[in-house]
This record gives C-alpha cells, sequence and structure tokens, in this order.
C-alpha cells in the first residue's frame, strides 16, 4: 500500500501539468483569457486541494525546473533590451526607476501603517516594484505583440526586475544581520551576491556566442546553446546562492550586444519554452496557500491597487516628454500588473538564509494570488487597447 502511494505521487505531478495545458487549450479558445492565467487558476486550485502531494521528494525538482523555465524567459528579456535606445531616451530608463521608488515608498508606508514589521514592509515595497517578464513575455509572445507599448513594457519591465533584485537583497542581508548590526556586511554580502551573479552572465554571454560563431553555427543550435547556457547558470546560482535572475538577464542583455540574433522560430524557445512555462506558471500558483491569501487578502488588495495606480499615474505623467500620446502611455501602465511569478521565485531564496518568509506575509499571497491571474489578462488588454496585437494590426 506504502509502494503505491508512492507511484501515485510520482504521477501526480505529470497527470496535473498535462491537464493544465489541455484546459488551457480549451478555456484559451473560449474565453481568449490568456493561457498562463488558466495555468494560474488550475495551479492554485491543485495546490489547495491535494497538498499532501506536493511535500515530496519532487518538490526540489520541481523548483529548479520552475527556476530554469523562469531563466530562459529572463534571457529573452534581456536579449530583448536595446542599451541604445535607453541611452538615447533617457525618459525610458528615468520613467523606470520613478514607479519603482514610488512604488516601494507607498507600499512601505501602507504595510507599515496595517501594522506590519518593519522588514515585511520593506520586503512587501521591494517585492511590490517588480513586473514579472515571465508574464509579460508569454503574453506578448502569444499574442505576437509589437510597438511602442510593448517596447516600453518590455524595458520598464526589465528596469522594475533589477531594482527590485537590488532593493530585495540589501533588505534581506539586512534581516539577516540586524541581530549583530553588522550594517557593512549586509550591504557587502547584497553587493556581492548581484556582482558575482552578473559577473557569471557576462562570461557565458561572451563564451556561448563565441563558440557558435567559431563552430559556424550560429542560426543552426542558437536556441539549444542559449537554452543549455541558462541550464547552466540556473544550476550553478541555485548552487552558489547567488541569484539567477541577475546572471539569466545578463547573459541575454551580453547576447544581444555580441551580435548573435534569434530569429522568430526562437522566440519563447519553442516547444521547451512552452512545456516550462506550463510548469512554471502551474507551479509557482501552487505554492499559494488560501488560508495565507484570505489572512492578507484586506492589505493585499489595497498594496495592488496601490501599486498600479502608481504605475499607470507615472507612465502617464512621462508619456509625452518620452515620445508617446497619454493614452499609451496609461496603457503602459497598465500592462506592467503582473509580478506574482517574480515575487515568489524571488522570495523563495530566502529559504537559502533560513528566514520562512513565505510563510509569514500573508499580503504578498493575496497579491500573488490576485495578479496572477489578473496580471496577464490586464497585460493583454492593455496591448489590445493600444492595437498592437497581431489579430488588431490584422483589423
Amino acid at each position: 500500500m506504502l509502494e503505491l502511494s508512492s507511484h501515485l505521487q510520482l504521477l501526480t505531478w505529470p497527470f496535473a501539468l498535462a491537464m493544465a495545458w489541455v484546459l488551457g487549450e480549451v478555456f484559451n479558445r473560449f474565453t481568449h483569457l490568456p493561457r498562463i492565467s488558466i495555468y494560474a487558476i488550475l495551479g492554485f486550485a491543485f495546490g489547495n486541494s491535494v497538498s499532501a502531494f506536493l511535500a515530496n521528494q519532487n518538490a526540489e525538482l520541481l523548483m529548479i525546473g520552475a527556476n530554469l523555465a523562469f531563466g530562459l524567459m529572463l534571457f529573452e528579456l534581456g536579449y530583448r533590451i536595446n542599451i541604445a535606445w535607453l541611452r538615447d531616451n533617457p525618459w525610458i530608463a528615468l520613467t523606470g526607476a520613478l514607479e519603482s521608488l514610488l512604488t516601494f515608498a507607498v507600499v512601505v508606508f501602507l504595510a507599515k501603517f496595517a501594522g506590519q514589521s518593519s522588514l515585511a514592509a520593506w520586503l512587501l515595497g521591494a517585492l511590490a516594484m517588480s513586473t514579472s517578464p515571465a508574464s509579460v513575455l508569454r503574453v506578448i509572445n502569444e499574442e505576437r505583440a509589437a510597438g511602442q507599448v510593448t517596447e516600453r513594457v518590455l524595458h520598464l519591465t526589465a528596469i522594475n526586475c533589477v531594482m527590485a533584485v537590488c532593493m530585495f537583497k540589501i533588505i534581506l542581508g539586512v534581516g539577516v544581520y540586524q541581530s549583530s548590526g553588522d550594517w557593512m556586511s549586509a550591504g557587502w554580502h547584497s553587493m556581492f551576491v548581484l556582482l558575482v551573479s552578473a559577473g557569471i552572465g557576462v562570461t557565458a554571454g561572451v563564451i556561448v556566442p563565441a563558440w557558435l560563431r567559431r563552430m559556424g553555427r550560429l542560426s543552426a543550435d542558437g536556441t539549444i546553446a542559449f537554452a543549455f547556457g541558462v541550464l547552466l547558470l540556473v544550476s550553478l546560482t541555485h548552487v552558489l546562492k547567488l541569484s539567477p535572475i541577475v546572471a539569466a538577464l545578463t547573459f541575454g542583455l551580453v547576447a544581444r550586444h555580441r551580435r548573435v540574433s534569434l530569429s522568430r522560430t526562437q522566440r519563447n524557445f519553442g516547444v521547451l519554452g512552452d512545456l516550462l512555462s506550463v510548469l512554471l506558471f502551474f507551479y509557482v500558483a501552487s505554492t499559494i496557500a488560501w488560508e495565507h491569501a484570505w489572512a492578507g487578502a484586506l492589505l493585499g488588495v489595497t498594496l495592488v491597487l496601490a501599486r498600479m495606480a502608481i504605475k499607470i499615474a507615472v507612465s502617464s505623467a512621462t508619456a509625452r516628454a518620452s515620445g508617446i500620446t497619454l493614452r499609451k502611455g496609461y496603457l503602459t501602465g497598465i500592462a506592467l500588473a503582473p509580478m506574482s511569478v517574480f515575487a515568489l521565485l524571488l522570495l523563495e531564496q530566502s529559504r537559502y538564509m533560513e528566514l520562512q518568509l513565505v510563510d509569514r506575509l500573508d499580503a504578498l499571497a493575496a497579491m500573488a494570488l490576485l495578479l496572477e491571474v489578473a496580471g496577464p489578462a490586464l497585460t493583454y488588454l492593455a496591448l489590445r487597447l493600444a492595437r498592437e496585437t497581431q489579430s488588431e494590426r490584422k483589423d
């Protein structure tokens, strides 16, 4: 009987993921909701209905698989960032920095006002700064979106990610060292992690294109070479307790500027990317506990509304100065709604430092649940209203 139960545990995840993919295709056809929103709904229902199957030996493998999927998307995001454009139009970088810092300040204020501890409030503020590149990229790729709003959303997402990781690492370092009062150690440790992670990404971004160029296989083997590069980066940073987010993003950024081009068929890493994206969004949603989401519902909804208001207000206020209309400015702010996957995977890193923060931030669970479903839908709506999705461009 015990052996049968063990076999059932091994089969649960593959069947659940396959069912999520099937239902995602069916519901997408009839509701036009982004597939990732449907994966999230099913993952949340699965995680809260058969939680006994989650606490098994596959948990670590699933987490690594989710990080690999996220790493591939971060690589693609980094690859699509144009540094020259940011240099020519500094208003885009200014918009990203301003809305990130304002989001942090307002979320920290509201969280402390609601009775959260200083550490919890700071962490919520840092995580709220982020925009999830996984959700944004999946929607853009599914809809084949292109245009001013799409490009600004990609660049602002990258800025949000970098600033959120830096702030999160600093706050987490302070949280670990605050008992000893060794603030210098906290700051040095955080900066060391970020610099080493970026250095590993730069190294990969130089070596992989050079090897492909040397072998004369740039167009034929680019996808699999970059995929293996991301796999090695994620594994290495996972073992060394560094930042896979910074490493993968830097890898993509450097690879782009080494003049290696990805063809249309390689976007989203093809079938591999599709398969891993089901795992990513389903698994992340399955980690959100209903009791935590319900306990933090009021504060979570408040913080989501405040976060959205700031992103829309700042994007609208800087729209004309950055070269777009006011309408496209607020649509850009709406499209920056997703944050769940990025925030939850980043927060998982706190387990390495023996800080069980995932279970203590009820407001984050509520925010994650709400934006896991609504975030991709809002991104899709914004891009469609901007007439940048493939279906709208044809009309």
